[in-house]
């Protein structure tokens, strides 16, 4: 804790000193993540990315990654169509379990289920259509539970408003984007009401051969609000067909879907190759809704009560291009559950958040081969069904959260939550390392052997984590305040980390994943500033992936220490400069000669350095111009460290021309340099894997209001 504080203090002292002459009192930030009160800002005892509603407009994403990697310590990986892979205060994490690291949501309600959790799960999330994104870094599992291990994305609805809009963006490989909005507000009875109705449709036909996909993204939201009764009701719809391309494999190159003359590890620099689709059979079905409704009542003036019912139902089915077997993978979860808190403002001093979650999903999962049987890498993978079992399961967490104004510049806070989660999980075909059948793998000696695939018999599995947090936030004055908190995190296992297992594993010894860190920071609100830097160190137990062998590891320990800074400084009134920076050390903590691991090794794809800065330019009050460059630093590929990509830099401009009160034109150029860069590397299977970076790039696009 000294050596992350020793920075934070020196630069209080250097910004105090700098900025002095521009203090002026901040306009307020509430925000919503982190705690489960609002908190002003400066008063938060944690780090916070927060992408405000003009950010989210200028962007008008269509990815993930589009957005959300203009945040310090966040990158997130696009693949191909909608697919990607995030990282939060971590490196990118891959296969089973991966997911669990993370936790989205939309209006502080998970999209998923705990223990189903998806890869690609940030695709179901409408980043074009919102009020504001908020980040947090690291550990939240002392508010939200389970998967909020490196992090947390949580998007807040769009605010229903009078009138409606309608945009249309058109881009490269066919594509077309259309954004429709209308609302309602309704002021003048007693009760204040508003609804609005949001539609994101995206058409794209893939910069890869025959990899189009259309994704739908419905929105519908309605505020009540009657002296001190308050409701906010969402219901979230989203559908995806996509024809998927997978990786530009090295292995594959004069195998008959491509010829390159590249070094593999420079195979990313061939776009003849990149645009190849060497996987025309992989798709991926999705669709989802969703439903909450927040209700609140005011018992006094210093108690309040929220109870939140909601629903949630997914269901996805798509082809593992990227394995071996290319088995297709059938999933599905439907939840109910309902978050509740009672808040009391016990004095001026102390106030006390105590309640309850509770969730109750059942899902289920079938994988099957469709190829025949086959013997390599001393691995039998048999045609047919390798899995097919349900799961029921519940969550219930009761948790309390202490708030404490030491005095007008101290405060304290704290959080306890305990989480008891239950599986009941029911295995439909045979027991074992066996076909589904019974049968037994053979292998290329026709020998009888285990299939690599292992089917636990049913069981009930339960899983206890109690996690906390202790924060405190120093007020130096109005425009400058310092940080420090101590947290733990953990996810319960994965049903598919659980009951998708392979020969070499054991039933039931896989344990909860489980982070603890500590972080310190300084927050900045100056006339001309808005700053935040963070320093963290972070260690995790039972780390869970699998290595570049296709082999689950599950007692995996890793280190996590870095740096994250966040600024915006207003140069002029019509001219202002954001910069986000990381530089993160993210490491093996254990040895695995089997695996490649060795104690100290980097993490695979875990870039030391990130970052992105954007120079905005409003030269008129009509005109809205933005320079962007987006930088990520060389990373290696596989455990051993034996396999590294060189790393990118990207630059983009966006422009905004509002013609009238009614319409708006917009433009923006990618990659201006026409850089040649992979958007996802990858060593696996003996392979370099790309997914190659899309050249140069023009988006025109139109909004009319009405």
């Amino acid at each position: 804790m000294r050596l992350a504080i020793f920075p934070i203090a020196i630069l209080t002292i250097a910004i105090q000193s700098t900025f002095v002459l521009a203090e002026q009192s901040p306009i307020e930030v509430i925000v919503v993540s982190g705690s489960h009160q609002k908190t002003n800002l400066m008063a938060l005892d944690s780090n916070i990315n927060r992408i405000d509603e003009d950010d989210i407009e200028r962007v008008n994403a269509a990815l993930a990654s589009d957005i959300l990697n203009r945040a310090s310590g966040v990158y997130v990986q696009a693949n191909n169509g909608v697919e990607n892979l995030p990282s939060l205060r971590s490196p990118i994490l891959t296969g089973p379990g991966a997911a669990g690291a993370f936790l989205f949501m939309q209006d502080s309600v998970a999209t998923r289920a705990a223990g189903f959790a998806n890869n690609n799960a940030l695709a179901e999330l409408n980043f074009a259509q919102a009020d504001a994104i908020e980040i947090i870094e690291g550990p939240s599992s002392a508010v939200y539970g389970s998967n909020a291990v490196h992090g947390v994305v949580n998007v807040l609805s769009l605010t229903p408003r009078d009138g409606a809009d309608i945009g249309i963006t058109f881009g490269p490989n066919d594509r077309v984007q259309f954004d429709g909005a209308v609302g309602q507000v309704d002021n003048q009875s007693s009760a204040q009401q508003k609804i609005g109705l949001n539609l994101q449709i995206i058409d794209d036909g893939g910069y890869q051969d025959d990899s189009s996909y259309t994704s739908s993204k419905l929105g519908l939201r309605h505020d009540y609000q009657r002296n001190k009764f308050t409701v906010s009701s969402t219901l979230s719809g989203f559908d995806l067909a996509q024809n998927t391309a997978g990786f530009i494999a090295s292995g594959d190159n004069g195998e008959g879907c491509f010829n390159s003359n590249y070094a593999p590890d420079a195979l990313y620099k061939d776009r003849s190759a990149m645009e190849k689709n060497c996987d025309t059979d992989a798709y991926r079905q999705w669709s989802s809704i969703r439903g909450a409704s927040h209700v609140s009542y005011q018992l006094s003036a210093d108690e309040q009560i929220n109870i939140t019912p909601y629903f949630r139902s997914n269901s996805m089915e798509f082809r593992q291009h990227y394995l071996p077997s290319r088995a297709i993978e059938e999933n599905s979860h439907h939840s109910l559950g309902v978050n509740t808190d009672y808040q009391w403002q016990v004095n001026d001093a102390l106030s006390l958040v105590v309640g309850a979650d509770i969730d109750w999903t059942q899902g289920e999962l079938t994988e099957t081969q469709q190829q025949a049987d086959m013997f390599s890498f001393g691995k039998a993978r048999q045609q047919g069904v390798h899995f097919d079992y349900d799961v029921d399961a519940t969550t219930i967490s009761p948790f309390i959260q202490l708030n404490w104004q030491y005095n007008q510049a101290l405060s304290f806070s704290s959080n306890l939550r305990f989480d008891s989660t239950e599986y009941r999980y029911d295995n439909l075909i045979a027991d074992g390392t066996t076909k589904a059948d019974g049968s037994s793998c053979i292998n290329s000696n026709a020998q009888a052997v285990d299939c690599l695939y292992q089917r636990p018999s049913d069981r009930h599995d339960r899983f206890n984590n109690t996690s906390a947090k202790v924060g405190t936030n120093y007020r130096l004055n109005d425009n400058l305040s310092i940080f420090a908190n101590w947290a733990n995190g953990f996810r319960a296992p994965q049903t598919t980390d659980l009951y998708r297992l392979q020969n070499q594993q054991s039933i039931g010894t896989i344990d909860s994943e489980e982070i603890t860190s500590i972080e310190a920071g300084i927050r900045g609100a100056y006339t001309n500033l808005q700053l935040q830097v963070t320093v963290y160190n972070m260690q995790k137990d039972n780390f869970f992936f699998r290595d570049d062998d296709g082999l689950n590891v599950t007692d995996g320990e890793t280190t996590h220490k870095g740096i994250e800074l966040n600024a915006i400084y207003q140069l002029l009134a019509n001219l202002s400069l954001s910069a986000n920076y990381a530089y993160a050390e993210h490491k093996y903590d254990f040895n695995r000669a089997s695996s490649g691991v060795v104690k100290g090794n980097d993490i695979d794809t875990a870039p030391r350095q990130q970052g992105n800065a954007r120079l905005n330019w409003q030269p008129t009050s009509d005109i809205d111009l933005e320079l962007e460059w987006q930088h990520i630093s060389s990373y290696y590929l596989d455990p051993a460290n034996a396999h590294e990509y060189a790393g990118h830099d990207l630059l983009n401009v966006r422009g905004q021309w509002q013609v009238n009160e009614r319409l708006s034109l917009n433009v923006k150029l990618e990659n201006i340099a026409d850089e040649k860069y992979a958007s996802r590397a990858d060593y696996a299977f003996g392979s370099y894997r790309y997914f190659g970076g899309q050249p140069r790039a023009v988006y025109v696009g139109a909004l009319y209001a009405f």
